[in-house]
Order: structure tokens, then sequence, then C-alpha cells
């Protein structure tokens, strides 16, 4: 920058710094005169003085008075043809001075009119190039993105070919990781366990008492406690001492619902959801819930039993041979209020699981938790169970049940264990219906 002003100082001459300075001066000629006729052509019009005497009320320049100056506007006015020759001669005046070639101003009014011509076909021109330029680079993005899908795929298809084994995707992740730090040797530790949530859609062992203060992680004291292995699948949820404030499981699937899934060993239930009832460990517990929400969710059976509630709403259900069993009740309205010391909400949107299992802890004490959601989850191999539960509201709606058994077997049962206060059945029905087909993986 300091050396392009040296450069210009130093070709600066006597010559033209006189032509700059002349430049400077016709400049300012030509927007006084331009302005003065501009400013004619407006008095023509328009008598400016009432505006000017809202402003200064007492203005008087030498013999001028507002009067004088209201009288001498509209003389001007009267012989308006003279003021506009001499204000519209003026602003011609100060741009003819500009005007170096008239061949060159002759030149530009005969192209106007081809100019106008030729607009729209320039413009459409215009909006082509610019058209292009923006298929390109939107041509370009795509095959990027080609290319970046392609290598992601590459990737990504060991792990595609251990869950295609059958493996969990918890274990083919094991697979990968620890095994590649040590060479090839399987290793399982808290470096894997630290890596599941149950936001992800991690199966584990969560626990509302959850040592660490994270319930969104598997609680390892409680799942070294009840051996877990760690081929296991299962979703487990216990809930201690400390409510839940929301456990939400939506669009999961469940046992043998997708390919080289099993339930666990001597399980017959894909979906429970329970208190504890022992007679090893005399303990009798009910799981308590705000809001449970059970809806459009596949099951082979669906049984409720051993609940009491204020209200129950079961609507829309088809189901291969059902029995609903109306029993009334006493249940009282009821609310979980856990304060600052409750657990937070456990929610997932996707999952494949061998099973999913949510209880009361064994410890003498009901679990609680404020609202309940499970839906749009398809199981197949074992049967849904709701058992030991009180509540304020219970919703079992648009859901699909059926073994496939023929309407002699009731697949859809609400036994009569079952009682509320109000009772909302309606457009439930009888469908023939068999369990789904178990989807691949991949």
């Amino acid at each position: 920058m300091i050396n392009k002003i040296k450069n210009k100082l130093k070709n600066l001459t006597f010559k033209s710094m006189l032509k700059s300075v002349g430049k400077f001066f016709l400049n300012t000629f030509t927007m006084v005169t331009i302005t003065i006729g501009t400013m004619g052509l407006f008095i023509s019009y328009i008598n400016p003085t009432p505006y000017i005497a809202q402003q200064f009320p007492n203005l008087q320049i030498g013999a001028y008075t507002l009067e004088t100056l209201f009288a001498d506007v509209k003389y001007w006015q009267s012989l308006g043809y003279i003021a506009w020759s001499i204000s519209g001669g003026i602003i011609v005046f100060g741009l003819a001075i500009h005007i170096r070639s008239i061949g060159r101003l002759w030149r530009g009014i005969k192209a106007t009119p081809r100019a106008i011509i030729n607009f729209p076909v320039n413009t459409y021109k215009k909006l082509k190039e610019w058209r292009d330029w923006l298929l390109a680079k939107i041509t370009y993005l795509n095959e990027e993105s080609a290319k970046w899908r392609t290598a992601f795929n590459i990737v990504k298809s060991p792990y595609s070919f251990l869950r295609a084994m059958g493996f969990s995707p918890q274990m083919a992740m094991g697979l990968l990781f620890a095994g590649s730090t040590v060479g090839g040797g399987v290793v399982v530790n808290e470096t894997l366990l630290a890596d599941r949530t149950f936001e992800n859609g991690d199966s584990g062992y969560y626990s509302s008492n959850n040592p660490t203060g994270n319930i969104n992680i598997p609680d390892e004291t409680l799942e070294q406690a009840l051996k877990r292995q760690d081929s296991d699948n299962t979703l487990r949820i216990i809930v201690g001492t400390l409510p839940i404030q929301e456990v939400s499981i939506q669009n999961v699937t469940i046992g043998t619902a997708y390919n080289s899934s099993t339930l666990p060993a001597h399980k017959t239930e894909a979906i429970l959801v329970e208190g504890t009832n022992s007679s090893t460990l005399s303990i009798a517990t009910y799981l308590e819930v705000g809001e449970l929400i059970f809806e459009k969710n596949r099951c082979k059976q669906l049984i409720v039993e051993n609940v009491t509630s204020h209200t129950i709403e079961i609507i829309g259900n088809l189901s291969d041979g059902q029995s609903i069993t109306q029993s009334a009740g006493t249940g009282l309205r009821r609310a979980i209020i856990g304060g600052h010391f409750q657990s937070k909400s456990l929610k997932t949107e996707y999952g494949l699981y061998d099973r999913i299992h949510l209880s009361a802890d064994t410890n003498n004490v009901n679990g609680k938790i404020g609202k309940l959601t499970m839906s749009n989850i398809v199981s197949k191999g074992g049967t849904c169970n709701l058992n030991r539960i009180k509540a304020d509201t219970i919703r079992i709606n648009h859901n699909r049940i059926g073994a496939g058994d023929g309407f002699s077997v009731k697949d859809f049962k609400i036994e009569a264990s079952v009682n509320a206060v109000h009772w909302i059945v309606d457009d439930n029905a009888e469908l023939l219906t068999a369990e789904p087909a178990s989807l691949p993986t991949e």
C-alpha cells in the first residue's frame, strides 16, 4: 500500500495536478448547475414558502420577508414556460459540459432502441449462465456425496458382516475395536461398557439408583451382581428407591422378530413390565406409574393382570381372539412426585433386543415412574405382559396381537384381577393374526 502511494507521488507532475484540479472544479460546477436547475423545476410547480414559514416563522434575508418571497415565487410560477426553459437549460448545460464526443452520444442514442429490444434475450442469457453455474455446483456436490457414501460403506463392511453372522450390535463393536487393539484377541472391559447408553439403543442393565448418578449408562455394579454376560442382548430396567421422571421406548424390535436372535434361555416373555412378587424372597411390590401408554405394538399375546388404575382406556386393538374383563375398582388418582432427587428420563427411539424387562427392585419398595411409553415395538417369539401395576391412567390402544392360533385361544386378555374406576373400551375387534416374519438386520 505504501509503495503504491510512493509510485503515485513519484509520477505526479504539474500537468497531472492541473488536470485533477480542473476535473474537480468541473464536477463541482456540474453538480451546482444540476442542483439549481432541479430546484428551479421544483419551484415551478410547488411554492415552498408555507413549509419554510413553519420552520422559520421570522425569516428575513435583506429586503426579503416571507410575504415578499411568497409573492415572487407565485410570479415565477405564472411565467411557467420561462421557468421551465431556464431550469431545463441549466440542467442540459451542466450535463453537456461532460460530453466529450457528440458522435459517441449520438451512437448511444441510436443504440438505445436496440438495447431495449434485446433486453429480454440478454436477460435470459444471463439467467441461463447463472442456472448452468448452479447446476454444475450441484452435480459436483452429488458426485462427492456418492464417493463419500461408497467410502463409508467400505469402512462399515466388517461391522455389517459381523451383524449378518448373528452378533449383537454391542458384540460386533467389541470384536472390531477391542480386538483390533490387542492384535486379534477379544477383550470386553469397562471401556466397552462405558460406550453403551440407553439413548443409543444399547442393551444392558439400567437402574434408577445407578451409583454413577447417570441413569443413561448401564449400572456396572448391577450387571456384575446379576452376572450379565457380554452376549446378553436384553434391555433391563430396574426402578429402585428413586423415581424415574419418564421412560420412553419406541421403534424397537424384540425377540425373534429379526434374524439370528432368540429369547434368553427359560424366558417366555418378550416384553415384561411388572412389580415384584418373589415367594423365595418374601417380596411383593408394585410398579407405580402416573401414565402408562402401550400403543401400536405387535405381540404374540398381550396379558394384563394384577392392575389397579383410576382410568383404563382400551381402544382400537385387533387380536386373534380377545377377552376383556371390566372389573370395577376404587383406584385413586396418582401422580409421581420426585423433586430434585428423582432420576432423569430414559428415552430411546431405536434398538434390537432379545427381550425387554422393566420391573421394581427387590427392596420391598414400589418402583415409581412418572410416565411410561412403549410404542411401535415389534416383538415375536414371546408374550407381552403387564403385571402388578398401580397407575393413574393406562392406555392400551391400536395394538396388533396374535399367535395365529384362532379365535378360540384368547391372545389378548384383560384378566379379572384388573380393576379401574373408569373404563373406556371401544372399537376393539377380533381378526385372524399371526406373528410377523423375521426381518434381516441389514
